[in-house]
């Protein structure tokens, strides 16, 4: 272990300082970088891959219960936003606003999402309207933008890449079904494939999104012996419905408003996994979702030796692919 720390130059030691460690190897390892705009970042890659495989794992989970993937607009009207004080008060202070389209002032400032509730909202109720119409189950994998003061690398940046789930039903028992279901899935991405454990619970009323009902999280505990929050789920009762309308006939012929809840993951999973698994020599990750399972490093004296060693390893590694392992050959010749 002694020489292998010698070897790691460029890393902060956690026990010196544990939040420059972890930039170290996010950086080391390629996974993620800083970008030219103030609190983005550039992925990288290999942290891509990463977040390609978390994505694939749980986007097999949801659509397994019903849920599909919709696309809605990165930009939402300021009147929409203005519907639903309470969900405004939780998320002005990180709003990023468009006033400007080509060198033209907009009728009205437009948001960036910092979470879809309200545009979501708006739409869905054009395709909702008698209970035979619900439960609507709906996804979409995209970016969000928050101002953020203070940034660091996957774990909190001003535009980050994640899910949001948002489900409308038709009674307040199956909407908190869908929410437990969702955290569920949540845990299984942590510990069956992140091979993190996490504590699952109920946020505490201060600590609940701006707007719902309830709150549940996966909490992770990280290598410097903080928590870390990795996913939540939550139940907005009635209260997002009843802002943009969002109503249906029930089966006794009333009207009545959509139970409703919202539920992410995001690119943050990348930082717990650093956080959960790395060392003073730098990344370690689960085999599930490591972009590389296998490196074969070759070996050879002369022109001949390449061909043999070729051919041998020709002979097994594209079984090796074809049987799901990730294997990458490295021929470099100046590692």
């Amino acid at each position: 272990m002694t020489d292998q720390l010698d070897y790691v130059k460029d890393i902060t030691r956690m026990s010196e300082d544990f939040d420059r460690w972890y930039t170290d190897v996010v950086r080391k390892a390629e996974l993620a970088d800083y970008a030219p705009v103030r609190g983005c970042m550039v992925i990288r890659p290999y942290g891509f891959a990463i977040w390609e495989h978390i994505q694939r794992a749980f986007d097999d989970m949801i659509k397994s219960s019903g849920h599909q993937n919709w696309y809605f607009p990165l930009l939402i009207p300021k009147d929409l936003m203005d519907k639903e004080l309470e969900h405004v008060e939780g998320f002005t202070p990180e709003l990023w606003w468009v006033t400007k389209g080509g060198s033209s002032d907009l009728d009205q400032p437009l948001v960036i999402r910092p979470t879809s509730e309200t545009i979501i909202g708006t739409v869905m109720r054009r395709y909702i309207q008698s209970h035979r119409d619900l439960p609507q189950l709906t996804n979409q994998w995209c970016n969000v933008m928050r101002w953020e003061m203070r940034t660091r690398l996957f774990l909190r940046t001003s535009e980050f890449l994640w899910q949001e789930g948002h489900t409308f039903h038709a009674t307040d028992a199956e909407a908190r079904e869908e929410q437990d279901r969702i955290l569920e899935y949540y845990r299984r991405i942590a510990e069956d494939w992140l091979a993190m454990p996490v504590l699952v619970g109920q946020k505490s009323r201060s600590e609940t999104f701006a707007g719902a009902k309830s709150s549940k999280s996966i909490e992770g505990l990280m290598r410097d012996g903080l928590a870390l929050q990795a996913g939540t789920s939550h139940y907005f009762g009635q209260n997002f419905s009843q802002a943009y309308d969002v109503s249906f006939t029930n089966q006794r012929n009333e009207r009545e408003f959509c139970y409703t809840t919202s539920w992410g993951i995001s690119t943050r999973l990348i930082g717990a996994l650093i956080m959960a698994h790395g060392d003073d020599a730098g990344l370690i990750l689960p085999p599930r979702v490591a972009p590389v399972q296998v490196v074969v490093v070759p070996i050879f004296r002369n022109e001949e030796g390449r061909e043999n060693v070729s051919r041998f390893i020709g002979g097994w590694v594209d079984q090796a692919r074809a049987a799901g392992v990730r294997v990458d050959v490295d021929w470099r010749e100046m590692r």
